[in-house]
């Protein structure tokens, strides 16, 4: 009885609690949600988290109506990007971030999005013009004490810390970071960076990342991930930049530079690098080969160890740009070749498609057009002639209310990029053909309805499905912000694909799985300072009649005079099994996420500080708790205390 007391006050006590003094708005939280309830790319998750972060931390100037400026909001379309341009230098400065929703291409769920990022002062000078020396410098101790394995060959504890500093055009910084039972230092990455307004447009020495068009052939940056009910697509991006990342795999460590004339583009790169791979000899031991990448960067037991820096990798390439009035076209080559050859075992026949060599060479072409209100866009890539990745999209605004977006793509089994990512719901680009579309509608002032469905076949075998298979996700959203300071949201989701059985022995035969998903959840500001949320999920999956439900609640506070901001959340949640598992997001340290898989019968809490150390430091720290219940009624903890302390001068 106390329990359900405790839960009615916190759903219905109006004390007054302040809010966090940015707020990452409820778009930007519902796809990183989505991004790690994938489980198969959750790096995604922390480039995406990072950028924003540093949007934050130097926010875009928009009246400046530089379109390289506002490129810096990553996730808007290009569409956007020019309507925007457009407006400021037909209009002038714009002086209220919803007169943006005013824009063609524009309403206020993206405005809501955009606005932690942005700056509209007028004072449009470029923070690169400025000789004067900024640096910042944060560290995280991650520890779980109920949590100790005595085969890690380091302490189990986790380390992050990260240093950049910019003066004048010049930048520079390192990341070091060390995972739970790693030794020290397991990972340690820096870079040079150089940016410029005349014909050297930017210089990178040490460890960068690329995206090039559609990112099908290059893209060490951001996934250009399918949201189901997008405003728009993540649109394709020529871009180099420093990494700031802890991928250990996914980057490249060299020079990178880009060069511009007039309409025309140049990016080149050149690598070399070790990547982790797993080892194997023929059979009669003479010679060795790399049977597979290891990609998850753990390196905590002997054997995980033997994988680190396995193999060289020499890779480099170029991107070449021409931009006309209404139409951008690119072309981009890239080779990777490796110290030793990769042969994958292809006695399971999940492989047989698998890269095979020491040389991967790749050319890929890439466009966008933009013709009054609508948006085409598309790449072709190709290994070989009969191994290519095709995407093709198009965005349309028939009306200032209404916004259509589709995108077909086709990865053939065996197109191979190890640094590609495109559009697509695999972490990989192949084996995958699909079709997408969705519409958002303004169907009254501040009142969105927006759906979307993508259909997608996998012409062979993939991962947890031994045979050609399909699979379907729809989604149905409405959104209503009757005032700045109220969101409501309810969200229907369905998801539809064939898995193996889970039959220990014998062939496996497929099972057609479908879940089924409402979530609805209140977000509530009655002061400047205030904040809390209400949100309940329920899930179904189908045919084992799994079920899962979620309540959360979560309240922030900020002090008025003294500098103390603080976050708390509890949770209540209840699934029958791991199908049925749920996500939610959860506030963390600056450059960090959290968005843990509820699964079990149980509870989830947590209770963020934050202390602002005058005008040059703050100090964070986290504390969450899960309990989970067994069938027998017993309680079992797991807690974790995350710490960040943060300077710069």
């Amino acid at each position: 009885m106390n329990k359900y007391i405790y839960i009615f006050l916190l759903c219905f006590g109006s004390i007054p609690v302040l809010s966090q003094e940015k707020n990452l708005s409820n778009e930007i939280i519902k796809i990183a949600e989505e991004l790690a309830a994938g489980e198969n790319d959750q790096e995604a998750v922390t480039l995406y988290i990072e950028q924003l972060h540093e949007l934050t931390e130097n926010p875009v100037k928009i009246n400046s109506a530089d379109e390289s400026e506002i490129l810096r909001l990553f996730f808007l379309s290009d569409f956007q990007v020019k309507a925007l341009s457009e407006y400021i230098n037909r209009s002038g400065n714009i002086v209220s971030v919803f007169e943006i929703a005013s824009i063609p291409g524009f309403d206020r769920q993206t405005v809501e999005m955009m606005i932690p990022f942005i700056d509209l002062s007028n004072n449009n000078n470029s923070i690169l013009d400025t000789v004067r020396f900024r640096s910042t410098l944060f560290s995280n101790f991650i520890i779980k004490p109920g949590e100790k394995d005595t085969s890690d060959v380091g302490s189990s504890f986790k380390l992050l810390s990260k240093y950049r500093f910019i003066t004048g055009r010049f930048s520079g910084g390192f990341t070091t970071e060390k995972d739970e039972g790693e030794k020290l230092f397991d990972f340690v990455s820096g870079y040079l960076a150089f940016s410029g307004k005349g014909a050297v447009k930017k210089i990178i020495a040490g460890d960068f990342s690329t995206r090039f068009g559609q990112g099908t052939c290059t893209n060490t940056g951001l996934r250009t991930g399918l949201l189901l009910t997008a405003p728009g697509y993540m649109a394709a991006r020529n871009e180099i930049r420093p990494y700031t990342s802890t991928d250990e795999n996914n980057f490249f460590r060299g020079i990178a530079a880009q060069l511009s004339a007039g309409k025309a583009g140049m990016m080149i790169f050149f690598s070399h690098s070790r990547i982790d791979a797993t080892i194997s000899s023929s059979g009669d031991s003479t010679g060795i080969f790399a049977e597979r990448f290891y990609e998850t960067g753990l390196h905590n037991t002997s054997s995980m160890m033997l994988k680190k820096d396995a193999v060289k990798e020499t890779s480099y390439g170029i991107n070449l740009t021409f931009n006309f009035r209404y139409l951008k076209t690119g072309f981009c080559w890239s080779e990777s070749r490796y110290s030793i050859p990769v042969v994958p075992d292809i006695s399971d026949p999940e492989n047989l498609y698998d890269f095979k060599g020491d040389l991967n060479r790749i050319f890929s072409f890439h466009y966008n057009s933009l013709i009054n209100r609508i948006l085409l866009y598309g790449e072709f890539s190709f290994n070989e002639p009969e191994k290519y990745a095709f995407v093709q999209g198009a965005t349309l605004r028939p009306s200032d209310r209404l916004t259509v977006n589709c995108i077909y793509r086709n990865y053939s089994p065996g197109y191979t990029s190890f640094h590609g990512n495109g559009p697509g719901i695999n972490s990989s680009d192949n084996n995958e053909k699909g079709f997408l579309g969705n519409f958002t509608f303004e169907a009254a002032k501040h009142f969105f309805i927006s759906a979307g469905c993508d259909v997608s076949h996998f012409p062979w075998l993939k991962y947890r499905c031994s045979c050609p298979s399909s699979a379907r996700r729809t989604e149905i959203r409405i959104k209503y912000m009757p005032m700045e300071n109220l969101f409501l949201d309810l969200a229907y989701n369905s998801r539809y694909e064939m898995l193996n059985d889970d039959l220990a022995q014998g062939i496996s035969q497929i099972e057609e799985r479908e879940s089924r998903w409402l979530k609805g959840h209140v977000k509530y500001s009655p002061g400047e300072r205030l904040s809390f949320m209400t949100r309940i999920d329920y899930k179904t999956v189908q045919p084992s009649g799994s079920t899962g439900m979620l309540f959360l609640q979560d309240i922030s506070y900020s002090f008025r005079k003294i500098p103390l901001t603080f976050w708390f959340r509890y949770c209540i949640f209840n699934t029958d099994d791991w199908d049925s598992r749920l996500y939610a997001y959860e506030n963390d340290l600056l450059y960090s996420f959290s968005i843990p898989a509820l699964s079990g019968r149980g509870t989830r809490s947590y209770f963020m500080v934050k202390w602002e150390i005058g005008n040059r430091a703050e100090l964070r720290a986290k504390y969450s708790l899960m309990s989970l219940i067994s069938d027998k009624n017993k309680s079992e903890e797991k807690d974790e205390l995350k710490l960040q302390f943060r300077v710069w001068f």
